[in-house]
């Protein structure tokens, strides 16, 4: 009975030890903070804060993209934005290129602070070439809890 528990100790210690040994070993513990997993791939946070994005909102100054299926943006989304959903990205991306050629910042959305539509969508137009790029982060949800313009239907 108790050579089970010490062959899985003796099993992890050289598993650990191992890991401690590589040059590429996994780290133990990661960085899960919001800022970190929505980063583009130099490390740069791709998050804008409400109130950045609601002052470039006020100014017309950023396109809004939302990262949703088309019925979910279709029950509602802010005011203005376009419709790009991450999962048939290649059938609205032709249509919407022009519109993100300006001088705009570019902020795409979704809804929950786990989705990860709007960070994948984000760093697909930053690798199509688009600079101005960010993302707000639980954004439908928070829009709305702010009180801020929101449209409906297509």
């Amino acid at each position: 009975m108790w050579q089970m528990p010490a062959l899985i100790i003796l099993a992890c210690l050289i598993a650990a030890g191992t890991n401690q040994l590589r040059t590429d070993g996994l780290p133990l513990v990661g960085n899960w903070s919001v800022e970190d997993r929505f980063s583009d791939a130099a490390g740069d946070s791709m998050i804008i804060s409400l109130e950045q994005a609601k002052q470039l909102f006020n100014n017309d100054e950023a396109l809004f993209l939302d990262a949703r299926p088309e019925s979910q943006y279709a029950e509602g989304h802010i005011q203005g934005a376009l419709n790009c959903p991450w999962q048939t990205v290649d059938s609205y991306f032709m249509e919407l290129a022009d519109r993100l050629n300006g001088q705009k910042m570019v902020i795409t959305y979704c809804d929950g602070e786990s989705c990860d539509l709007s960070h994948e969508l984000a760093l697909f137009l930053k690798e199509t070439g688009f600079k101005n790029v960010r993302m707000l982060v639980n954004g439908w949800t928070i829009w709305q809890q702010a009180g801020l313009p929101v449209d409906v239907g297509k």
